[in-house]
């Protein structure tokens, strides 16, 4: 049955950082407004409210210093004119115009027309009071300028020293609501900050939720993969270890009994020719070429297969490769056995012998070294396997992707074992096998 595909999560998670970012650019966007209007508010309001209330402080000032000037101005006990204090009055004059013209542009947008018209009238109202006062002394009318004094002018300065402590008190409630709108911007940011934390993090919660499911179907997969392709992997083995065995015995049995019945029949037929004729020759040239093809078939037959790894176990079979591939390859191979020997299963020791053959063909073929170096150790625990060289392969050699490197793998995998590529510090090539001794012993289980 096909297995349907699945989804990849690329998608999802694609849509899912889209939405992200543009939740966090919505909400930057909103944070970063709400803190232009703070900060509006805050130009707007509060500091204009506060440099609008010195303004009106300054003002009250003014009044004040008008107020203790025509209360002097009434003192019978001072002995200057009433005109003495003109020259003060116009000095006071001159600074409330610009305090009001400066209150003016300052005031808050809450003030109505009225407010300020009223403020206006009361103050032309004043001056032209102040005016007939200094009109009345300058006359020699001190008495009527006193009462002038003291029936208009004071009342004036009063009305006016009210209109502007209520604007002075209309600026603090302006203060207050400002105060009051800013602490609410504050909670709503605030507010919003948790919400958008929780979605946010609710999110990266289910984000991760379907991340670690989406992994663990493909680690799922994956495994499955790799033990289809593991259980493929040996019966691909197990399949040419037995064709390799039925090829050899067919080698080894067939046509090793052909050739040697064809070399019995070509020795009796010698015998029959006289010694010297060239029948004689000829049959003797045809019986060593006979020989020699049974000798090469024997030799093939135990590469592709040697009947005495099944017959005497592994360390016989190393025993007579390792000189046979001196003798084809030219490498002087150095063999070093160590530790009480264990009988192995028959399985094992082939793919044992399938990794030294291919190590040494790959010291043959790639490295170029004239010597190397076997190691056969036996433990309480493993069996331990190393081909060392000196020559240009380097660890180079394991990066490779050729069947023979993958192989020598697939096999170190059935074991249950390892299989690893090393440089040593003269250069070349060191591979070395661990085949652990529990379930690869010929006895065990």
């Amino acid at each position: 049955m096909a297995r349907s595909p699945q989804r990849s999560p690329t998608t999802a998670l694609s849509l899912g950082l889209i939405i992200t970012i543009a939740a966090v650019v919505a909400y930057s966007w909103y944070i970063t407004l709400q803190i232009s209007h703070l900060r509006e508010l805050q130009n707007n309001l509060v500091e204009h409210n506060r440099r609008d209330s010195l303004q009106l402080l300054r003002v009250q000032n003014d009044l004040n210093s008008l107020g203790l000037a025509m209360r002097d101005m009434l003192d019978n006990d001072e002995p200057y004119p009433l005109t003495a204090w003109s020259a003060q009055f116009q000095r006071i004059r001159t600074d409330l115009d610009s305090a009001l013209q400066a209150e003016a542009q300052l005031s808050i947008a809450r003030r109505t027309p009225e407010q300020t018209q009223y403020l206006k009238d009361s103050l032309a109202q004043f001056w032209d009071a102040a005016d007939r006062t200094f009109a009345l002394a300058q006359a020699g009318k001190d008495a009527e300028a006193r009462e002038q004094i003291r029936l208009s002018l004071q009342a004036r300065q009063s009305t006016l020293n009210t209109a502007v402590s209520r604007l002075l008190v209309q600026n603090n409630e302006s203060e207050q609501q400002a105060s009051t709108q800013v602490a609410q911007i504050y909670d709503r940011v605030q507010s919003q900050v948790y919400r958008f934390l929780t979605a946010t993090l609710t999110a990266i919660l289910l984000t991760s939720l379907y991340l670690i499911r989406a992994n663990r179907q493909l680690f799922a997969r994956i495994e499955a993969l790799s033990q289809q392709r593991s259980e493929l992997a040996q019966k691909l083995i197990s399949s040419q270890e037995s064709m390799l065995r039925s090829i050899s015995r067919e080698l080894h049995d067939e046509f090793g009994q052909i050739l040697t019945a064809i070399g019995s029949l070509l020795t009796r037929s010698e015998k029959r020719i006289p010694e010297g004729s060239a029948l004689h020759t000829d049959l003797r040239e045809v019986r060593d070429i006979a020989q020699s093809t049974l000798n090469n078939v024997r030799s093939l037959s135990q590469a592709l297969h040697p009947v005495m790894l099944d017959e005497t176990g592994l360390e016989s079979t190393m025993d007579w490769y390792i000189p046979t591939v001196e003798k084809q390859t030219g490498i002087d191979i150095s063999y070093q056995k160590s530790g009480v020997p264990f009988a192995l299963d028959g399985g094992a020791a082939i793919h044992i012998y399938r990794v030294l053959q291919e190590a040494l063909n790959n010291v043959a073929r790639h490295s170029g070294a004239r010597e190397a170096q076997v190691r056969l150790q036996f433990s309480a625990e493993a069996l331990d396997l190393e081909v060392e060289d000196h020559g240009k392969g380097g660890v180079a050699l394991a990066a490779r992707s050729g069947i023979g490197l993958v192989a020598m793998r697939e096999r170190a995998e059935l074991l249950r074992g390892t299989l690893e590529f090393s440089q040593p510090a003269e250069g070349g090539t060191l591979v070395h096998m661990r085949v652990p001794r529990e379930g690869n012993e010929a006895n065990a289980g």
